[in-house]
């Protein structure tokens, strides 16, 4: 997906809070965005305070939201640097294109991992004819620098490996929680998790003292480490953790999101994620110019445009 602002700024990472090297409770609240066609999104990263945790920099959050009778998302083509886009629908149907000539339909319990590397574009679009409502996550991961400039790739899981415990659904889309390894390629050590309750529980769940985490939940309330959340908020949880509590009253999903600190320095603007200001000038030049990123077709529509870059040079949030 697309950060669809036509003045963005930058979000800079030597700019934000570090690492918290202990346990932590740092709750962000979401900005809200609009994703196009009327689709609103909760953006919960990056934000001011912080621009990672582990390589996650990006999390967007939208609906539930009834779309029966009109177009519903539709984002059109555009273009990534230095990422990898994570897809997790929880209702609907999105088709995505890009320019390695794929073409997927995602539907809920359904993984989209798009390696954008040294450069791709894809759309995404609710199909022609589809579901009544719309509710998932788009999240991006960092390329750290040594994998930057991997060729793009793409890879649709249909169906990540999930472990239930006592009262937890835990879908593991990237990395391995309670023992369940994804098979998304990833290029950091991470985890990302989605925790589905159906009615009460109580329950702790095994983290890696060595990751930073957070966790966001995207439907119902949740009390996460003793904090209450519901959707618009993501609970930083710094690192050092052994267990994590999570307590519901009901129906609940909530999203585990975690990995090794980042630990390199890195500048986020519109679409791209980079090292350095002159990495994002030269992608942005390259996409007006056509060249770099390649062609996306059977998107109904031009491609999108390239905001003007901030005056002067790329600035922090």
């Amino acid at each position: 997906m697309s950060n669809l602002e036509r003045a963005p700024t930058a979000t800079v990472s030597a700019s934000c809070r570090p690492v918290a090297a202990e346990p932590v409770h740092e709750v962000l609240t979401a900005s809200a965005v609009d994703l196009g066609e009327g689709t609103p999104v909760r953006r919960l990263l990056p934000k001011r305070q912080r621009a990672t945790i582990g390589a996650w920099c990006f999390v967007d959050h939208f609906g539930p939201q009834d779309i029966a009778g009109l177009a519903g998302m539709r984002v059109p083509p555009h273009p990534h640097i230095g990422l990898q886009t994570v897809t997790w629908l929880l209702e609907g149907e999105v088709l995505h294109r890009d320019s390695l000539g794929t073409r997927q339909l995602i539907q809920p319990g359904q993984l989209n991992l798009m390696t954008a590397g040294r450069g791709i574009a894809h759309s995404e679009e609710s199909p022609a004819t589809h579901p009544p409502i719309l509710h998932g996550v788009q999240l991006w991961t960092a390329l750290p620098q040594r994998s930057a400039g991997v060729d793009a790739a793409f890879q649709h899981l249909p169906e990540p490996p999930a472990v239930q415990t006592a009262g937890i659904r835990a879908t593991v889309l990237v990395g391995e929680l309670l023992g369940a390894r994804s098979p998304a390629r990833t290029y950091s050590d991470l985890v990302g998790a989605d925790l589905a309750t159906e009615a009460a529980t109580n329950e702790d769940l095994p983290l890696r003292p060595d990751f930073e985490h957070g966790a966001v939940v995207v439907s119902g309330e949740a009390a996460v480490d003793g904090v209450v959340l519901r959707p618009g908020s993501l609970l930083y949880l710094g690192t050092g953790r052994h267990h994590l509590a999570v307590r519901t009253a009901g129906p609940a999903r909530v999203l585990l999101l975690g990995g090794e600190p980042f630990g390199e320095p890195l500048i986020l603007w519109w679409n791209f994620v980079a090292h350095t200001a002159e990495e994002i000038a030269q992608a942005r030049a390259d996409w007006k110019a056509g060249t770099r990123f390649g062609e996306v077709h059977g998107f109904d529509g031009p491609p999108l445009p390239a905001p003007p870059l901030p005056p002067g040079r790329l600035k922090p949030r």
